[in-house]
């Protein structure tokens, strides 16, 4: 058995979670999400608890097993506490602005970039150069975070760029004369 897979998920108070054949439906304080989970895994909720379990040994269902536990786990996480992601920017110049449904974002190019914020998730700007992403799926919050720091991914002569906070960047010591 997976070691992940086969640990019972407890659903804490305020979370409502329906099993429907392999949909999965989390619905909880911030919002509700759901998951069309593979056929081959068996769900069922009983006693405040999620359980996956595989039908056979074969590689495809154990692989599936803990993914789909993972994947539950992390909806349910999501709707209780929900997922953050912190973006720092650097460089002369370099600034983020929120104007309403749209990241604007200054990076030296000579145009601004604008980011129109996806549905589900919340982006503040508390400084010009921190930008926090903040959503219930967690998937969503990562590949929207992933896509602001491909504008300008950080290159590692100065440091310019967009990263994550306490991403560590590789500094290369520049051409020396001599």
């Amino acid at each position: 058995m997976s070691r992940v897979g086969k640990q019972p998920l407890n659903i804490p108070a305020g979370v409502k979670v329906q099993i429907q054949g392999s949909q999965v439906t989390v619905e909880g304080p911030k919002g509700k999400l759901q998951l069309n989970a593979h056929v081959r895994m068996k769900l069922k909720s009983e006693n405040n608890q999620v359980l996956v379990s595989r039908p056979t040994n074969e590689p495809m269902d154990r692989s599936l097993h803990g993914l789909t536990r993972n994947l539950i786990r992390n909806m349910i996480v999501g709707v209780t506490d929900g997922y953050t992601k912190e973006l720092e920017i650097e460089g002369v110049g370099f600034r983020a602005t929120l104007k309403g449904k749209i990241l604007g974002m200054t990076l030296g190019y000579s145009h601004p970039i604008e980011f129109p914020i996806p549905e589900g998730i919340k982006i503040e700007v508390p400084k010009p150069e921190k930008i926090i992403v903040r959503g219930i799926d967690k998937y969503l919050v990562g590949q929207v975070a992933a896509n602001i720091r491909r504008f300008y991914e950080p290159e590692p002569y100065k440091g310019k760029g967009i990263h994550y906070v306490g991403e560590v960047i590789r500094r290369k010591q520049g051409k020396t004369v001599g």
